[in-house]
Formats: structure tokens, sequence, C-alpha cells
């Protein structure tokens, strides 16, 4: 697609001083607040829980999300839009303060109906959007349920992403919602559009959370129980309903159960989509998938061993933990059935390392992606191959089973590099930040490091260092990694510089 550059002299102010060629804003400001009305909407969907529980009394606290959504989204839809090209990089900046207004109005029902610090909101609301994990409520099992279902829904409509899900509804397209599509670090289009590709994935998750509830009902969980497991499974998310999460239910038939959901998850959706549509499976002939399922046998057995031969667990319950917490790890879910705390440094480590490698592009996983593995290790292999046969034989870069062009191996490797090489710029930044500005008694570098690979990569397992008591600056420094990490920390860049031109 060829995007022609619009050459003709600037159109004048409109009305409230909005410029339409000079003023960023204005350009993306109508779909913005098309996003935050369908928000709204579907945000009402806790008043069903809240009525059929008979938590009227909660109605009134749960409505501050829905109506600041929808004030919010009024008023954006109503900024007359700016004429001219939406540049990616202004794409980029919507998409970073979109997802970080979500969390900031997600959090009044947290305050409002709990009592809860505004930054401990912020944080339980971040968590949920970016499909982390981590949690902040004193205490889940006392909570209502019309806001644990609060919770469960930030993460399952977050886990496909707040952009993907509105053009979804929406149903229309346009250069400003393909750009805001792939700024959200969605890159599949299996469909000819991105409405197209959005409308079935969102087909293929309602199908797979389906699915995954009838699975788990035959543990002998309640239907309300199952419903939020799978919602936070599936979009490997891993809130649960008890303090104690996934070990409340003391049931490793449970466990076994969630473990195909959390993969299902992690997937590329792609696959699905060729299995209903195409009549093809895919599966075995899938690079992501095959290294996803290679990583889950080698972290398994690693892990297992350790548990076995270090820890001196029982081999059953060392495969039980191996298992469970291996596929929560590498899936970005961050269900837990074993604290890692407990654990030999180098078990942790092996962890560590698949929660920051992740599921695969196009799945609601986080992490580095399993995609941009399997380029780095396609480009070793590339430099190789033209070592042997010389510089001035054309060698191409296959991938994906395509090659690609001579002159752009260098820009696509260098792309899915950069990423890389800012997570790991992130983690070691707040990881400074937290050991220099909210040390913790009985905690060491090994553990921060470990939670805040666990909060960029958003899986949400804890050794117990966040908690309520973390200082304010401790929790701020977690919401923006869990924000960074979700959006693959460019969008985020951007936005940062262009608020900073204009100061």
């Amino acid at each position: 697609m060829v995007h022609r550059k619009n050459h003709s002299s600037p159109a004048p102010p409109r009305r409230g001083g909005l410029s339409a060629a000079g003023n960023w804003f204005a350009v993306i400001a109508p779909d913005i607040g098309l996003i935050f009305l369908f928000i709204a909407l579907v945000s009402c969907t806790p008043f069903l829980v809240g009525i059929w529980y008979g938590e009227l009394d909660l109605l009134l606290p749960m409505a501050s999300a829905p109506a600041g959504f929808g004030i919010l989204g009024i008023l954006l839809t109503n900024v007359p839009r700016g004429e001219g090209e939406t540049h990616l990089s202004v794409a980029l900046s919507a998409v970073a303060l979109t997802w970080l207004i979500a969390a900031l109005i997600g959090a009044l029902p947290y305050t409002l109906s709990l009592g809860m610090p505004y930054t401990d909101s912020v944080f339980e609301a971040m968590s949920g959007w970016t499909g982390t994990g981590f949690s902040l409520i004193p205490s889940i099992d006392t909570a209502p349920r019309m806001i644990l279902f609060w919770r469960s829904l930030t993460q399952w409509m977050g886990g496909l992403g707040i952009v993907a899900f509105t053009i979804a509804l929406a149903g229309r397209s346009g250069l400003t919602r393909f750009w805001l599509y792939r700024s959200e670090g969605r890159s599949e289009t299996f469909m000819p559009s991105v409405v197209a590709t959005a409308a079935e994935m969102w087909r293929i998750y309602l199908v797979l959370t389906a699915l995954g509830i009838g699975l788990v009902l035959l543990s002998g969980v309640s239907l309300w129980d199952a419903v939020n497991i799978v919602m936070t499974a599936i979009s490997t998310g891993g809130f649960t309903v008890h303090s104690a999460g996934i070990l409340y239910y003391e049931s490793p038939l449970l466990e076994m159960l969630v473990v195909p959901i959390m993969i299902a998850g992690a997937l590329p959706f792609k696959l699905y989509f060729l299995l209903y549509y195409k009549r093809k499976f895919g599966l075995l002939q899938d690079p992501q998938a095959i290294l996803l399922f290679a990583l889950i046998l080698a972290g398994c057995a690693v892990i297992t061993f350790d548990l076995v031969t270090i820890s001196s667990l029982a081999p059953a319950e060392a495969i039980r933990q191996g298992i469970f917490m291996t596929v929560s790890g590498i899936t970005c879910t961050g269900f837990q059935n074993a604290n890692p705390v407990n654990w030999y440094g180098a078990t942790v480590m092996v962890l560590t390392m698949l929660m920051l490698i992740g599921g695969s592009a196009g799945s609601t996983a986080g992490g580095i992606k399993l995609g941009r593995v399997i380029l780095g290790l396609e480009t070793l292999q590339w430099w190789f191959r033209r070592l042997h046969s010389g510089w001035r034989v054309v060698t191409p870069l296959r991938h994906d089973g395509r090659p690609i062009l001579t002159h752009l191996p260098e820009y696509e490797v260098s792309k899915s590099m950069l990423v890389v090489m800012l997570f790991v710029l992130v983690v070691t930044v707040a990881t400074l930040l937290l050991l220099h500005l909210a040390p913790y008694a009985g905690f060491d570098s090994a553990d921060v490091i470990f939670e805040v690979v666990s909060a960029i990569s958003n899986v949400g397992i804890s050794t117990g260092y966040i908690n309520p008591g973390m200082s304010p600056l401790a929790k701020w420094v977690f919401i923006i990694v869990m924000w960074t990490g979700r959006l693959e920390v460019v969008p985020v860049i951007a936005l940062v510089l262009r608020v900073s031109r204009r100061l």
C-alpha cells in the first residue's frame, strides 16, 4: 500500500484552536474517542454479575468506569478531525496514551468500592489490562464478585488488545485504524483488512473461551470459578478469584486442565484460522508452535530435574510444579502452584529466561515473542552462510517460509532486535531504580530482576517482592514497566518524545 503525502497548503485553524494539519491530537482524537465508547459499553457487563449476586450497593462505584470511559469518549469524538496523514509516530503515541488512560479510569472501581489507595488501584488496573496478573488487593477472598469479574474482564479484553477489540466491534477500517492496530504490537493480518482480522481473532477467542470453560468444569469447580479461570487463562493473564490462586482448589486435575488452555492462548491465532476456515492443521509446520513446545519440554525437564535433585521434592510433586510453572512462565500467564522464592537460584533463572522469551507473535502472550527468537536464529544462520559463500553471492534470508530481499534483512532484523534491546534496557533501569530507591529486607537483586522480568513480560509470577506494602515509587515503577512491556516499549517512547517536545 502506497501512502501519498499531502502537499497542499495547511488548513486554517478550526474551532477550539485546533490546527487540522499541525495538531497530531486532532487527527487521532475521534478514533481514540470511539475506542473509549466501546470500552464504556463493555464495562457495563459487571453490572449483570452485581445484580445476580445481589451486590446492588456497588453498582454506583462500578459505574465510575463506564461513566469515565463514556464521558471521555464523547468529548474526543466531538473533537474536529484534523486533516492530513496519520503518521506512525502519532499512532504509536495514541495507543500508548489509550492504554495509560484505560488504567487510570479502570482503577476507579477499586478505589470507590474497596477503598484502595489510587496508586494501588492504578497498579491493579494496569496489571489487568496488560494481562500481567500482579495484585495489590489486600483480601481477594472477601472482595465483591462484581469487582473480581471486572478484574477478569479487563484481562480478557486486554488479551488481544484494546484497539483490536474496538476495531472488531466498530467494523470500520481506514488508514488511521490500520496504524493503531499495528502500533498495539499486532502484525498478523491473515484476512484482507485489519477489521476482518480483528473480527476473526475475536471469534476464535470466544470459541476458545467457551471450550476452555467446558474443559475446566470437568475438574468439579463451580461455574463462577471456571469462567474467571478460563477468562484469565486464555488471555494469559493470571488473575484468580482467591488469594491463594490456583492452589486454593488443591486440585492437580484442575492444574493439568488449565495447562492446554494457557498453551492455546500462547499459540499464533493464525493456526486456529487455518484450521477452521482452510481445514489445514499447521501446528506441526509452524516454527513458533514448534519452538514453543520444544521450550516447554526442555523447561519441564530442567525444572523438574532441579526440584528433585536440588530442592529434594518428591518426584510426583516436582513433575506437577515443573509442568505447571514452566507452561505458566513461557505462556506469560502467571498462575502459580509453587513459590519460586523456595527454589534454587539456577532453577529460578531457567524460569526467568522462559518468561522473557514469552509466547508466539499473534497470540495473547507477552515477552519478546518466539517470532523474534526465530528471526534471530535465522539471522545467525544467514550470516554464517554469507561468510562461507562470499559477500558477492546473493544469499537471501529466509523467514516464515519465504525469502526476504537482500536489501531488507538488516532492516527486518534491526526492528526485532531493537525491541529485544529495549526490553533488556528497561529491565536493567527498573532493577537499578528499585534496588536503590525501594530496597526491601529479605529480597536480593535476583528477586528484583525476577519480578521486573515478570512485569515487563506481563507474566505475574511473583516471589512476594510485590505486595501492598511497597512504596508508591516502587508501585509506579512496576506500573510503567507493565505498560511498556505490553506495548513492546516503542509506543511509550514515542509518546514520551512527543509530549516532551510540547513542553
